[in-house]
């Protein structure tokens, strides 16, 4: 008998951390599942925008139907300017802050409540979200809004921990610092970004991988990856 591919879901798939999970995953025998508003490779595709209710209502009527072993939470935003030195938080709108809350806290709430019966089907299933080291104890940044919101996953996740605990589904969050994607390496090599050495995508996908290696006995809470 052939043995199924083990499913897993991606959010935020089209760009950055998501994009690069979802390639690695899908070369290396599992099969992926793509959410994002713009068009996603290397994965069955679902369009959806995640950063309003009405767009987490459409992908909640899609997302009851499937059948998945594990949820990556990657889609993230930040303030405009945020990680530039002419980022000045008092000219943040009110939309602003409204939107980075709910992209980042509200979404993956309400996606998980929504996967959670499925993925509890699963021999060994695995929620992972993408923090970041600005929701970690003093290391916050002058990003009120993403730190807030990264605060607040964090909390969530621990929230959530004890609502699914008899579906034993195991919840992380992975707090990076600055990743290298195509996108950091660009604002770096453009001088957007200060000059540095960020983290390696592999270094995240190590990270996962190490999630998914361990039996349903053990529970990871986070794991914080500092640049030196």
């Amino acid at each position: 008998m052939v043995k199924s591919k083990k499913k897993i879901l991606v959010v935020g798939s089209s760009r950055g951390i998501g994009a690069e999970i979802v390639k690695y995953f899908n070369n290396n025998k599992y099969y992926v599942i793509g959410i994002s508003r713009s068009p996603s490779q290397d994965c069955e595709w679902i369009q959806a925008d995640i950063s309003t209710p009405e767009g987490i209502k459409q992908l909640s009527d899609i997302l009851t139907k499937l059948s998945i072993d594990v949820l990556i939470f990657s889609s993230g935003v930040w303030e405009e300017y945020g990680f530039m030195e002419e980022f000045d938080f008092r000219k943040t709108s009110t939309w602003e802050t409204s939107h980075i809350m709910y992209v980042n806290l509200i979404a993956p709430i309400e996606i998980t409540k929504v996967v959670s019966k499925n993925l509890a089907s699963s021999s060994n299933p695995r929620a992972i979200y993408l923090g970041a080291l600005s929701g970690v104890e003093n290391i916050a940044t002058s990003q009120v809004a993403y730190c807030a919101s990264k605060f607040g996953l964090r909390g969530a996740i621990q929230g959530l921990r004890k609502v699914f605990k008899e579906e034993n589904i195991g919840f992380t969050v992975i707090n990076p610092g600055n990743v290298g994607t195509p996108e950091v390496m660009l604002d770096i090599e453009e001088g957007r970004f200060k000059d540095q050495t960020p983290i390696p995508i592999s270094d995240i996908i190590s990270s996962i991988e190490f999630i998914l290696s361990v039996s349903s006995s053990v529970e990871i809470a986070d794991i914080n990856l500092m640049q030196k």
